[in-house]
């Protein structure tokens, strides 16, 4: 990201150049196993990448908060008074859920002049919407001086944000990965106790490459929230037999003995989903213990197949992209990753493939789709910060 230009459209629509603002960035992240498990209370694996979010912040000495972005033309003033009010479905509601929140918190909000660029795809399943969150939430804490609050306070607060302002039922994963990333690391995070572990990610002559469906997704509008109806529903029936408040309270032994208590068999193939899933990460951050990419691999492949045929949230696009890549000789592990329904895939690519993969994945897909698909390099990051400026 070209911070000088980021200066110079700030200044442009702002003025004032003898005051620069502050710069914050949040990571995307991608989970690299472990996927609708984290509001099942179950384990997670993702790390933070090296794309994000820019939030460029200035106090105004006013009673509005101005609201852009790089990325979307829509832009606001808001006043003080009005900031707990959504507006339609744009992006502001992101850092307005957040703002909410610290409302609540009886936090005194000023005036500020706000900037946001992102070079997170979007609409790709890479948490663009925690990374805005995350952004706003460590920007305001710092500037507001709320030194009290920890990274994980403000994780916290944005997955608030995210369930009661903007409406998606999400797990903490997102915001979690976002805020608490560490470079080279993925993050093991059990998501009902929040105790995690940094993983070392070797990758050894592999690299993780990202590929984008380029398929327009809609998060808050997908049958996301259905899921967690069923997941939901799935504990009812099984408490009685197991006591347990999220499927990620029991093994996958224990419920492959009494999956029959669940008599919807729809209900049956989420569970069976998640409880499966849940063991896969287990399992995988061991492989990644013993340098075992290999069987890191075959988990991939397995979890994606889970997602298929268990879970139902690929589709078209995202099993076309997978099915491209297992094609591919020196690609082990291909799965979608996010919340599904579009979006993007991880594929563990040979180093001496990687050109080879685009090509052929992306002619195969285009070919069957009709939509071009696009591919990232996946540099792991570390998560929240600020980025200090020399003047």
């Amino acid at each position: 990201m070209n911070l000088n230009n980021l200066f110079e459209q700030f200044f442009a629509l702002y003025g004032n150049p003898d005051e620069k603002p502050r710069v914050f960035f949040a990571p995307g992240r991608v989970n690299l196993i472990g996927e609708h498990t984290d509001y099942n209370g179950g384990f997670v694996l993702p790390c933070a990448l090296q794309y994000g979010t820019y939030l460029l912040i200035r106090p105004s000495g006013k009673e509005v908060i101005k609201f852009a972005s790089t990325n979307f033309e829509f832009r606001c003033e808001i006043g003080l008074n009005d900031i707990s009010a959504k507006v339609n479905d744009q992006w502001v509601n992101y850092p307005l859920g957040i703002m909410d929140q610290l409302r609540q918190m009886n936090v005194s909000l000023r005036g500020f002049e706000m900037l946001y660029s992102g070079d997170i795809p979007n609409n790709a399943g890479l948490s663009s919407s925690a990374s805005i969150e995350m952004v706003t939430a460590y920007a305001l804490a710092t500037v507001l001086r709320m030194t009290e609050l920890s990274m994980m306070d403000l994780v916290k607060l944005s997955q608030r944000a995210e369930n009661q302002f903007v409406g998606v039922n999400c797990g903490i994963m997102d915001q979690f990965a976002v805020g608490m990333g560490v470079k080279d690391h993925a993050l093991f995070l059990n998501c009902q106790t929040l105790e995690y572990k940094t993983i070392p990610i070797r990758l050894d002559g592999f690299t993780l490459i990202i590929a984008n469906t380029n398929k327009k997704r809609g998060l808050a509008g997908s049958k996301y929230n259905e899921r967690v109806t069923e997941c939901q529903l799935a504990v009812t029936y099984l408490n009685p037999i197991i006591p347990l408040s999220k499927l990620g309270d029991i093994s996958f032994m224990q419920f492959y003995k009494i999956q029959d208590q669940i008599p919807d068999e729809l209900v049956r193939k989420r569970a069976r989903h998640v409880i499966s899933e849940n063991q896969r990460v287990l399992n995988a951050v061991s492989c990644l213990h013993k340098g075992d990419l290999a069987g890191f691999g075959a988990l991939m492949n397995a979890s994606h197949e889970s997602l298929r045929d268990n879970y139902e949230v690929t589709g078209f696009e995202l099993d076309t992209l997978v099915e491209e890549a297992q094609k591919v000789n020196g690609v082990i592990g291909a799965r979608m990753t996010g919340a599904g329904f579009g979006g993007c895939t991880v594929n563990l690519v040979r180093n001496n493939v990687v050109e080879g993969f685009m090509e052929r994945v992306g002619t195969g897909y285009e070919c069957k789709t009709g939509i071009k698909p696009t591919f990232y390099h996946a540099e792991i990051s570390n998560g929240t910060r600020e980025i200090l400026i020399n003047n």
